[in-house]
Formats: structure tokens, C-alpha cells, sequence
């Protein structure tokens, strides 16, 4: 007799699955954005360096800037010659001179080294007085160097770079005013379910708070998007057919989230599919298993903002398991990627980092399992408590996900595997 259950999918090979469709239908929109107003933003264009940086040699101390020959012993006095701030270019250094100089300024020509002012001792005299030097410098000292950081050419960002705020400085260091960027992914979310109700409201026997939605319509904004909230839509065929179609027009990806289990109830699946196309997925992961991607069909529209060559016909769907930890979990590990792809990341999942294990977890799941956990004092490693995937403060409590192979026992002192969810909420 067949096996009733179905295939368990791995996570690799569902990403494998979406990113191809998502990557073939990476957005081409673009714009242009002053520098100030482009954080979070995926760069559409690379940023060349249209000079060196610094733009010339120049001191990282405040101090003294001289010839290293001119002191061949400890306690040598030079006159100071000039004196020279930041945004002043000094004169051609004489010999037997030093010239004081603030952090930033350019150095002379001429001086090979800077004395930071702790190792000098100011001394009164005619003009600017003169100093005693208290150490023998090395050629080189507290100089940065022209075009250390960056040379003239350099593409110092390129295309598919998400713009954290380093990366807008860095821009602005080359002197790039404005950015080329995708136009940010159009998201439509809604949530299905007569049991669901909004906080502020009463909560009758069976009803339910809808937390998912306030926690996806966040992650959607935190991952850059523009997010359209159809809200809860009546348990009922005809109403979710009539959402779909609405979320399809002018929107890049349809989420919701319940409703996706096997053999369950209700009326997505069938809608989905009378409006497009649908597949559901069983991942061997915990939290998490259900995962349904498809499309859904675009109705023609005079006024459909997304006008892209092939990408007119339908929007994309993917739909979420209803429990709290379970949607949010795959949210960041499915959905995050696939944004990522459609805006032209250069990398679908931010990279892992090693971690030493401050807990024991003896009875592994089969399924590769995400397990929340925190970072201690100690550089450690811990879990919460209840790693039940209805238990929403778990989420909050943590600040990364251990990820685990599945039938993998933990053992205090153990290595993992942890993914931070700074890098993937976001990302």
C-alpha cells in the first residue's frame, strides 16, 4: 500500500524552487534617489569612486607634522613653522621646521611622519613657538595615505547591494548624491478566517486576536516593501476569489498566512487555484511544514502600476502557516528570500555564524528544526524555554535561530549553526 503521508520537501530545494521563479521575474523598475533617502534600498547601478579617498595624504592624530630625519633623537626642538587645520592645505614643509596639524589636514609636502601632541611638548618663542619632540618617529607615522581607502575608478558598491547606512556613507565618501535603485517590491497581505478579530475588539468564544498580521505587515516593511493590507476577508469562496483578484492588480507577491495545511478547510487553496495556479509544499522543517506558492492571475487594468515585460500576466502568491511562530519563522527563511531575489540581491539568505551551545537538547525532531535562542554574557548560546511553535514571546525573547539538522542531539559545549535575525529581518 502508497504511503498516505506526503513527500517532505528539504528547505534547500523549496528555496531552489522559488528563487528560480523569483529571480526570472527579478523587477527592472528603477529609480533615482538622493543618497540621504535610500536606506534599505537595492542598488540597481554599482557606485564608482570618481576620486581617491582620502583625496590626499592627511593626519589621523592631531600633533605635529615634520621631516622623521630632522629628529634623530629623543627631546629634539624644531621650530614650528605653520600651523594647519582641517580644510587648510599648508605650505611646502622647510627643513627644521614641523607644522601643527589637527586631525584631517592634509600634510605638507615635504613632512614623513606625524607626532601625535602627547608625545610633544609645546614651547614659547617667536611666532608660533617651537616643540620638542619626546619620540623618534618612524617614516609614515599617523599618515592616511591618498587613495588608501578607496582609488579613483573603484567601483566601491555594486548592483544588488542592499544600502545599510555604512553603505550610504561610503557612498557619499566618493561623492555620490544620488542612487539608481529598484523600486521597492508591492506586496498585497491579507488573512482569511472567521475565528480572527482585531485587538480593541471583543473576543467571543472561539475568536482569536490576528497577531500575524500585524507581524508580517512589519517584516514586509522592515524588507522595504510597499504593503497593501486587504485586511480579513469573509470565510467564504467568493470573497477570498474576489481579494485575490484585487491583491493581483498593481502588486508583485500576494502573502497570507493559515489556511495551507494539509487536508484543512477552508477556502484559499480552491481560490487560489480558480484564480491561477498553486502548489503545496510540505517542508521538513520545524516550525513550519505547510508552504503554498503559486500565482495568481492579473486582470487587465488600464491603471495597473506594474508594467513589466512579461510580468503583466500574474502576480505571485505564497501562503504561510497560521501559528504565530511557525508563519514568522518562514516568513524570514521563504518570503525574505524571495523579495531579496525580486529586487536583484546579490544573496538570497544572509550568512550563518558558529556559536557555542549553552544548552542541551537531547530529543531532536526529525525535521531540520530553527530553534529560538539568545546570545548570553558569556558568548554562548541559549533557548527558550517553550520552543512550541504557538508561543509567540519566543520570538521577541530571541535575538537569533539555532539552526539544527534534523535528528541532531545538542549537547552543552557543542558547536551550531545560527542565523541572526538582525541579518534576516530586513536583510
Amino acid at each position: 500500500m502508497a504511503d498516505p503521508r506526503p513527500t517532505l520537501l528539504s528547505l534547500d530545494d523549496v528555496l531552489q524552487r522559488l528563487l528560480a521563479v523569483a529571480q526570472d521575474r527579478a523587477m527592472v523598475e528603477t529609480e533615482k534617489l538622493d543618497t540621504f533617502d535610500a536606506l534599505g534600498r537595492v542598488l540597481a547601478r554599482g557606485v564608482v569612486s570618481a576620486l581617491d579617498v582620502p583625496p590626499a595624504d592627511n593626519t589621523s592624530m592631531d600633533g605635529y607634522a615634520l621631516r622623521s630625519a630632522d629628529v634623530p633623537a629623543e627631546g629634539t626642538v624644531l621650530a614650528v613653522s605653520q600651523r594647519i587645520p582641517a580644510g587648510v592645505v599648508g605650505q611646502a614643509l622647510a627643513a627644521g621646521t614641523a607644522a601643527r596639524i589637527f586631525t584631517g589636514a592634509q600634510v605638507p609636502p615635504g613632512a614623513d611622519a606625524v607626532v601625535m601632541q602627547e608625545q610633544c611638548e609645546a614651547l614659547a618663542g617667536d611666532g608660533l613657538g617651537s616643540v620638542r619632540v619626546k619620540v623618534v618617529p618612524a617614516a609614515g607615522q599617523w599618515i592616511r595615505r591618498q587613495g588608501e581607502d578607496v582609488r579613483h575608478g573603484a567601483e566601491v558598491l555594486s548592483a544588488g547591494t542592499r544600502l545599510t547606512p555604512q553603505a550610504l556613507g561610503l557612498a557619499a565618501s566618493v561623492g555620490a548624491s544620488r542612487l539608481t535603485v529598484r523600486r521597492r517590491p508591492r506586496v498585497a497581505l491579507f488573512s482569511t478566517g472567521d475565528e480572527l478579530v482585531m485587538p480593541g475588539e471583543a473576543l467571543k468564544p472561539g475568536a482569536i486576536y490576528n497577531s500575524n498580521r500585524f507581524t508580517l505587515r512589519g517584516l514586509l516593511q522592515a524588507a522595504g516593501c510597499e504593503v497593501q493590507d486587504l485586511g480579513i476577508v469573509p470565510d467564504r469562496l467568493d470573497a477570498t476569489r474576489a481579494a485575490l483578484r484585487e491583491a493581483a492588480l498593481g502588486n508583485d507577491l500576494i502573502l497570507s498566512s493559515g489556511g495551507v495545511s494539509v487536508g484543512e478547510e477552508d477556502h484559499l487553496k480552491p481560490a487560489v487555484k480558480a484564480e491561477g495556479w498553486l502548489e503545496a509544499w510540505q517542508v521538513a522543517m520545524k516550525p513550519g511544514k505547510p508552504l503554498a506558492f503559486g500565482a495568481v492571475r492579473r486582470a487587465a487594468a488600464s491603471d495597473n502600476p506594474v508594467r513589466e515585460a512579461g510580468r503583466d500576466g500574474e502576480a505571485l502568491f505564497m501562503g504561510l502557516p497560521g501559528n504565530p511562530v511557525s508563519s514568522f519563522v518562514t516568513f524570514l527563511l521563504a518570503v525574505a528570500p524571495v523579495l531579496r531575489a525580486l529586487q536583484g540581491c546579490t544573496s538570497a539568505m544572509p550568512p550563518a555564524v558558529q556559536a557555542r551551545a549553552d544548552f542541551d537538547w537531547p530529543r531532536p525532531d526529525k525535521r531540520r528544526e530553527f530553534l529560538r535562542a539568545r546570545f548570553n554574557a558569556q558568548g554562548g548560546v541559549e533557548l527558550f524555554a517553550n520552543q512550541s511553535s504557538g508561543v509567540l514571546t519566543s520570538a521577541v525573547w530571541a535575538d537569533a535561530l539555532v539552526d539544527n539538522p534534523g535528528s541532531q542531539a545538542i549537547a552543552r559545549g557543542d558547536t551550531v549553526r545560527v542565523l541572526l535575525l538582525s541579518s534576516l529581518v530586513g536583510a
